[in-house]
């Protein structure tokens, strides 16, 4: 047997042994228990209902629950045209590609060919020597691979974080989607109480001119004082300077409705088809225990994502104690014109050994580092599952608690109204003054007002619950998030394979038991 075969039966012992002899370091991710969770068992101040009381909301599209068009087709729009969600669906085409760079690094690292052509000329003139002259040209390719083996888990484990950190962005987007909904819900409704608002004080301010133009009659003819007529005209004129507020307020939020659609400040033709009262809704009814809908919520998947992704980097430092074992090789071919200089081939081929053995303690404090980030992402975690356990509660007893207290304002609005009819009698007939009109007037004022913005909580309070709960977000492909026209002008700039067309993985909204790597 030649010693070439020798040489190659022992390389290949070599890495069947290397192979057998890899590990894995660092800890397997599991998700942080919460130890509350389990004894957390409010029924959401009886949101949680039975088959019996209401049909069942759906989720990911709760705001048709108010069974308005306009409502539907602005929150369409936006999940079109919405700059945050376009950014968010990129991220995910990014961390694809970073977990493609990661995946590559389980193969050769070094797969580089060079070569070099070179022409010299030698000249001699003068001297005792005839002069001449003499040129060749020199060229050379090689050929090198160098494959650093994965004997620690170094080159897996950046793969699991990148895989989590794919997943992150993933879930990511879905609570842009969740927030977005939330938000175009609330600046719509915030719009039409607005206008419902300026139609109140619009309304009272008539029936106070009204007022003033009679009192202003009667103190000219001698019948009544001053008195009555400056108070009337002091009460009409406050009214009256509550509107121009009211009209910031309401081209203040259609901006902002028009900046979650994508639009130019004003741009908002859809908002002159709205008027009338807000919706009264019947009582929320959802078929789902508070942890399940907790633990399902996009921020809350992607805080242990995330928190998953830290902890495959302790590995990833842990392989630093390590040596690093390679194998590498390369093919060479040299040659020059000069007549009867050979042409060379070599070839090298084995195994590498580097090993940093003395750190001075920067490799154990960067173990130590990637320890206390995954802490705090353990932390991070712990924290999104209080902070939604919050939101869902607070949201909830809102939504019982405003409706109570509307029955109550209603009841108020229509005391209101009757006094102000007794007092405008009354006045009429010369048993009151002209305080006890002005009084009943501001009362009804007043008690609109508060009875409608009660309304707009109550509506507030709905969004709200239906935003901690995690509704309004659905799968969708990257072809879905970016529109054509940008995916057009990326795949002119970059090739981009697959990575826009193939599907997003399924079950990432799954808790991580231990994060599967996805090459």
């Amino acid at each position: 047997m030649s010693g070439s075969s020798h040489s190659l039966r022992a390389a290949a012992i070599c890495l069947a042994l290397a192979l057998n002899a890899c590990t894995t370091l660092g800890p397997d991710y599991e998700e942080p228990g919460v130890d509350w969770l389990s004894d957390w068992q409010t029924d959401l101040y009886g949101q949680i209902g039975d088959q019996d009381r209401q049909s069942e909301v759906d989720l990911n599209f709760w705001w048709r629950l108010f069974d308005d068009p306009v409502l539907n087709g602005l929150i369409d729009t936006a999940r079109r045209k919405n700059p945050s969600l376009r950014i968010a669906g990129l991220r995910i085409l990014e961390s694809r590609a970073l977990l493609g760079i990661a995946g590559s690094a389980l193969y050769p690292q070094v797969q580089q060919v060079s070569s070099t052509v070179a022409f010299a000329n030698t000249r001699q003139r003068g001297g005792a020597l005839p002069n001449s002259e003499d040129s060749f040209t020199s060229y050379q390719a090689v050929f090198n691979v160098g494959w650093e083996l994965d004997f620690w888990g170094r080159f897996q484990r950046g793969i699991e974080s990148a895989d989590a950190a794919f997943f992150t962005s993933i879930t990511s987007q879905w609570d842009a989607q969740v927030l977005l909904s939330a938000q175009v819900t609330d600046l719509y409704f915030a719009y039409r109480t607005t206008l419902l608002r300026i139609a109140i004080a619009r309304e009272n301010a008539a029936v106070q001119k009204r007022s003033f133009e009679i009192t202003e009659r009667l103190f000219k003819s001698g019948q009544n004082s001053e008195l009555d007529l400056q108070q009337a005209r002091t009460q009409y004129l406050a009214t009256l300077s509550t509107i121009p507020a009211l009209e910031v307020t309401l081209t203040q939020v259609r901006n902002g409705l028009g900046a979650l659609l994508g639009r130019a400040p004003g741009d908002v033709p859809e908002l002159a088809e709205v008027g009338g009262p807000l919706p009264v809704v019947e009582p929320l009814v959802v078929r789902d225990v508070p942890a399940r809908l907790l633990m399902r919520r996009p921020d809350v998947r992607a805080a242990a994502w995330q928190a998953a992704a830290q902890s495959a980097q302790i590995g990833i430092a842990e392989a630093d104690f390590y040596p690093a074992i390679s194998l590498f090789g390369n093919v060479g071919w040299s040659g020059n014109t000069v007549s009867g200089s050979p042409n060379t081939t070599n070839l090298a081929a084995g195994p590498s050994f580097s090993w940093n053995v003395f750190d001075y303690g920067s490799i154990s404090n960067n173990v130590r580092v990637q320890d206390a980030r995954l802490q705090q992402s353990i932390e991070v975690f712990q924290n999104s599952v209080l902070q939604a356990a919050r939101e869902i509660d607070d949201a909830a007893i809102s939504v019982v608690k405003s409706r109570e207290q509307q029955a109550v304002l209603d009841e108020a609005l229509d005391s209101a109204r009757r006094s102000l009819e007794l007092a405008n009698t009354r006045y009429a007939e010369g048993y009151a003054g002209f305080q006890r009109v002005l009084d009943a007037q501001r009362a009804q004022f007043a008690q609109a007002e508060r009875a409608l913005v009660n309304q707009a909580n109550q509506i507030s309070s709905i969004i709200s619950f239906y935003k901690a709960v995690g509704g309004g977000w659905l799968e969708l492909s990257l072809e879905q998030m970016i529109p054509e026209a940008e995916r057009d002008a990326m795949q002119l700039r970059t090739d981009w394979g697959e990575l826009m067309t193939a599907p997003l993985p399924a079950g990432v909204d799954t808790v991580p038991a231990r994060t599967e790597t996805t090459p």
